[in-house]
């Protein structure tokens, strides 16, 4: 669980601020390393794939994340906050990809 101190709640209301995809991918790339870009990026589409119903084998093949970070991104889909089961469901949904 996120501790909802001061500057988290600050860096979140800055992030509800944006509003295209140019500028959060400006503002993450000064706020993140490339690596650390590409792991949520990574994160992001293992969670698609799982829930489009591919095996962690599959997965793993398409986008070399650890088995680590599957399950939990599994977890978070059934047991989460709602971020990747109904944010990201949505968003897939209307880009036909679900």
């Amino acid at each position: 669980m996120i501790n909802n101190n001061e500057m988290n709640i600050q860096l979140f209301d800055v992030l509800a601020e944006l509003d295209s995809a140019e500028k959060i991918a400006s503002l993450l790339e000064d706020l993140c390393t490339p690596k650390e870009i590409e792991y949520m990026a990574q994160r992001i589409e293992g969670a698609k794939l799982l829930m489009q119903g591919e095996s962690y084998n599959q997965i793993i093949n398409k986008t070399s994340i650890s088995t680590a970070t599957l399950g939990r991104i599994n977890r978070c889909i059934q047991y989460g906050n709602g971020g990747y089961n109904k944010l990201l469901k949505e968003y897939f949904e209307k880009k036909k990809e679900l």
